[in-house]
Formats: structure tokens, C-alpha cells, sequence
């Protein structure tokens, strides 16, 4: 509680009567920012949900039905699917996605910012994690490019507010209880900026996502019966779309992709184990 108070104060401060928008994805990050600057400035802050295409099954109806109708934010919605699609079209390399979907979220974000033009701030849920995996912490290595921190151009219009920069996960969660966020929203399993571009190894392409969003949805199904939501705290699941492997069905030989899952456990989102 303590924290949230000064990161209202902080923002209200750094802000003043401008305007803000914040891109909003509906994972844990985003929302808990987005309740502090909801807390903090009210009407000033127009959320901004933008579909990369790259999204997991329903995401995009999930987001949108439990901000702008739930918590009656100001949410605007933006179908790119076309953009980012054209954008990531014969790109294997994952560091590559992810700068590619890192720079065109600006990109797009700034276009429909142009209907908020009295905007001059753009808040992202950056976490210390984001920052020190990215080589951008006192005396740290590159382990790998987040797309909200290695991602954005250099002449980027707005000024940056990003109050979780110096938290971790669990804190972040910790600052989202405080302030009553639901539960369902709170424990959600985190998911990637890039989404599941970066969890298809090789090119990304329509049928590709159709086989990994269907995956993707028995898998947390399952683990849910289970009881398993808390316990685990991420599951990946992987498509090895450049991967053929052989089995068999009724007398005949089929020809599939590989599915990986990686179950792991974690405290502070930079370490993990496998559960």
C-alpha cells in the first residue's frame, strides 16, 4: 500500500494535466500499471489495446470485455493482425521477432495515438526483470531483448512513464492485491510482449498460430482441472514448426509438428525451475 501511494503521487507529479495513454495487453503488468495511472489521474488516461495478430485464443475478447466494461477505463481497440503478419513474413530468427514486433507496436500505437494528439505521455508496464535481461541494468549482460525495452525507435514522440520499472513480478502482484485488481487477473500466467511468434520456431504464418493457439488452449484447460494454476507458474507451449515427425494413424503414416511443453516455477521472473 505504501508503494502504490508514492507510485501515485510519482505519477501525478511526473504527469501533471497532460494526457497519457498506456498499450495495454491484459496480462498482470499492464493492468497493474494501468490501475495506477487510473488511480492517479482518472479521465487523463486512455488505454489503447492493440491485437499483434500474435495472441493467444480469445485474448483479444478477454481484454476488452473485463477493462472497458468491468473497470470502465477508456479503451480503445485496434485490429493490426494485417500489419504485424506482412511485418514477421519469412523472419525465423527470435530476436529478430522480436525487435520487428517491438517497433511496430510504436509504430501502429503512434497512428492511433494521432486521434489523442493532446497526448504526451505513453506508459508501459516495464519490469526490473525486462530491464536487467535486456543488458540495460548497472553491469549487466544482454540474455535476451524485450520488446518494450530493446524494441523502441529512438525517435520515440512520447515521454515515458513506467511505474513498475522497479519492481519484480511477485511485487507487481503484491502492488495489484493492494488495490483490489481480481484475482483472475492477478495470477494470470504470464505472456510475452511478442506473443506466440516467439513461441513458433520458424516462420510464423496463419495455419502455424491456428495449430499453436488450439494447443495452447488444451494445455491451460488441463492444467486448471488439475489445480495446477498457482503451482505453475508459466507454461510455455512451443510449436516446432520447422520440425516434421513421423507417427501413426489407423494403417497409414501421418506427418505433424512437435509440441513442447515447459511447466516451470518461479518467484522472482528472472530464474525458474522446471515443476
Amino acid at each position: 500500500r505504501n508503494y502504490v501511494e508514492q507510485a501515485v503521487d510519482a505519477i501525478r507529479a511526473q504527469v501533471g494535466g497532460e494526457r497519457v495513454i498506456l498499450g495495454l495487453s491484459g496480462g498482470v503488468d499492464s493492468s497493474v500499471a494501468a490501475a495506477l495511472l487510473h488511480k492517479a489521474i482518472g479521465d487523463q488516461l486512455t488505454c489503447i489495446f492493440v491485437n499483434n495478430g500474435v495472441l493467444r485464443s480469445r485474448e483479444a475478447e478477454v481484454v476488452q470485455q473485463v477493462f472497458g466494461k468491468n473497470f470502465h477505463i477508456k479503451l480503445q481497440y485496434e485490429d493490426a493482425t494485417r500489419i504485424f503478419m506482412t511485418r514477421l513474413k519469412g523472419v525465423t530468427d527470435p530476436e529478430r521477432k522480436r525487435k520487428i514486433i517491438g517497433e511496430t507496436f510504436i509504430r501502429v500505437f503512434e497512428e492511433v495515438a494521432r486521434e489523442h494528439d493532446d497526448s504526451r505521455f505513453l506508459v508501459q508496464g516495464t519490469l526490473y526483470p525486462d530491464v536487467v535481461e535486456s543488458g540495460h541494468g548497472s553491469g549487466t549482460a544482454t540474455i535476451k531483448s524485450h520488446h518494450n525495452v530493446g524494441g523502441l525507435p529512438d525517435d520515440l514522440k512520447f515521454k515515458l512513464v513506467e511505474p513498475l520499472r522497479d519492481l519484480f513480478k511477485d511485487e507487481v502482484r503484491q502492488a495489484g492485491l493492494a488495490m483490489g485488481l481480481p484475482e483472475e487477473i492477478i495470477w494470470r500466467q504470464p505472456f510475452p510482449g511478442p506473443g506466440l511468434a516467439i513461441r513458433i520456431i520458424g516462420e510464423v504464418t496463419e495455419e502455424r498460430l491456428r495449430i499453436l493457439r488450439h494447443a495452447d488452449v488444451i494445455a491451460r484447460h488441463e492444467l486448471h482441472l488439475a489445480g495446477l494454476d498457482r503451482e505453475i507458474w508459466q507454461c510455455p507451449v512451443v510449436l516446432l514448426a520447422d520440425v516434421r515427425s513421423v507417427g501413426v494413424q489407423g494403417d497409414g503414416r501421418t506427418y505433424g509438428h512437435p509440441i513442447v511443453l515447459r511447466p516451470v516455477s518461479s518467484e522472482d521472473a528472472m530464474t525458474a525451475d522446471f515443476s
